[in-house]
């Protein structure tokens, strides 16, 4: 049951034209996509028939690797958890809060609506993809709620679509994990090729912020172009979906509550970690996943009034990305089988094998696009593949900031159509990855063309 009060159905417009041409390739996908969790379970089982076809691993290693890799990503599990965790808190802290209401009233018709919720849930995502996912489904409840109070019918799952579309540029901004390893001192990419990447030449080169916007600019022509217009398609958010500000017990019977009530412990320790972020940039120390989530963790320090406040805002994010910590292990056993056996480089290897200098960007792009179906995750795709492919790209004479940045494109390219990473926003919204997945598919394709072109015009 959506939030909307109707079962979801395919847009039917006929000034959608991208729309009807996806048609019937999205309710194909809509019928046979499973939940999240029996997703990542049903993987699983794929990813062990490939290893056991092309690998010489027989079924024992191929349970032994998927056991080891359960916890072979449990460092980095925390760290993302975190982001996920610490993006849910910041947004639902008062301060955001009010900005997203405010926010909700800049749209004043259906098409504005579509298309700001995308532009403000792509500038968050460009922030920290934890935050991004959250404000895409806070924002999308928020302004569909404004123009029901003004008559306007807007098609509820197109407005969470163009949420969830914005998720589609976060490895190109200041969380991306992928860039950040290789910026990280000691890390694996350091090892291998006896420096770090700095972000410089990644995230903050001048061609990859090209490319931000350039997405940016290409899908919302997208959106524009698949909006349903016809409003006897429209299945519009019938309820107050809204949530209220978190409620905070906050009674003061003694004196520990007094302390518990006070904004000073709070304000103490997000002006220390202040404090320690100036001091870590000052001595020329690097942007990290630790330092972005400190970064975070700082700014909900200082937004929060009092523990108590934290404390029930922390009660509510663990309950709404309890799910996701669930599969993280699977992903990672996943992951596991398929750097264990060798299949992660059966497959890179595959594509490298094809390659130039020219295209090996864009072989490299796709190859971390069909990875990343299978394990949804930057960093861990990073940590298998990047070996491969920094190899390659020396043999070919590719810049390694190349490389990284390919695997990031492919990452965030094919979140588009995997529902993992899509649990958070379809949480607050009360839907399903099959509600939106005829406007995500398109958001797909139009990225597509700027990541490959991107990557094909940096290699020549």
């Amino acid at each position: 049951m959506s939030t909307s009060g109707e079962p979801a159905a395919p847009n039917k417009s006929s000034g959608a034209l991208l729309g009807a041409v996806m048609r019937p390739l999205n309710t194909l996908v809509e019928k046979l996509i499973p939940s999240a969790l029996v997703f990542a379970i049903v993987l699983t089982f794929i990813v062990a028939g490939l290893a056991l076809i092309f690998t010489d691993a027989g079924p024992l290693e191929v349970v032994e690797e998927w056991g080891i890799g359960l916890a072979g990503l449990l460092e980095f599990i925390t760290q993302m958890a975190l982001i996920l965790f610490l993006g849910y808190i910041l947004a639902n802290t008062r301060p955001v809060r009010r900005l997203l209401r405010f926010l909700a009233k800049v749209p004043k018709t259906a098409m504005q609506a579509y298309l700001f919720v995308f532009f403000v849930a792509a500038c968050a995502s460009l922030i920290t993809w934890g935050l991004g996912l959250v404000v895409g489904g806070l924002l999308a409840r928020e302004v569909a709620h404004v123009l029901r109070e003004r008559g306007i019918v807007v098609h509820f799952p197109m407005l969470v679509a163009a949420g969830f579309s914005g998720f589609v540029v976060w490895h190109m901004g200041y969380s991306a994990s992928g860039p950040l390893t290789a910026a990280t001192p000691d890390s694996f990419i350091d090892a291998q090729l006896g420096e770090t990447i700095p972000i410089s030449e990644t995230i903050f080169s001048t061609w990859n912020i090209i490319a931000a916007v350039v997405t940016v600019v290409v899908v919302l022509g997208a959106l524009y172009l698949i909006a349903p217009r016809n409003e006897d398609a429209l299945i519009p958010l019938t309820v107050d979906a809204r949530e209220s500000d978190v409620e905070v017990d906050d009674e003061v019977v003694t004196p520990a509550d007094r302390v518990d009530a006070s904004r000073i412990p709070t304000l103490l320790i997000g002006l220390m970690l202040v404090t320690y972020l100036v001091i870590h940039f000052a001595g020329g120390g690097s942007l990290t996943l630790d330092i972005v989530n400190w970064s975070f963790l700082a700014l909900i320090m200082l937004l929060v009034r009092s523990p108590f406040e934290l404390i029930a805002l922390t009660k509510q994010a663990a309950s709404n990305v309890g799910e996701i910590l669930l599969q993280f292990p699977l992903y990672a056993g996943i992951l596991g089988m398929m750097a264990g056996t060798g299949l992660m480089t059966v497959i890179s290897e595959a594509f490298v094998a094809i390659s130039t200098t020219e295209t090996f960007a864009l072989f490299a792009f796709l190859s971390a696009g069909l990875v990343n179906f299978f394990v949804p995750s930057g960093g861990g795709q990073i940590a298998v593949q990047a070996p491969i492919l920094l190899d390659a790209a020396e043999a070919l004479g590719t810049d390694p900031a190349i490389a990284v940045m390919a695997v990031a494109y492919g990452d965030q390219w094919t979140n588009m159509i995997q529902p993992f990473w899509a649990l958070p926003l379809l949480a607050i919204a009360g839907l399903k990855m099959r509600d939106i997945l005829s406007y995500t598919t398109i958001v797909l394709i139009a990225s597509g063309l700027v990541f490959a072109g991107t990557l094909l015009i940096v290699s020549m």
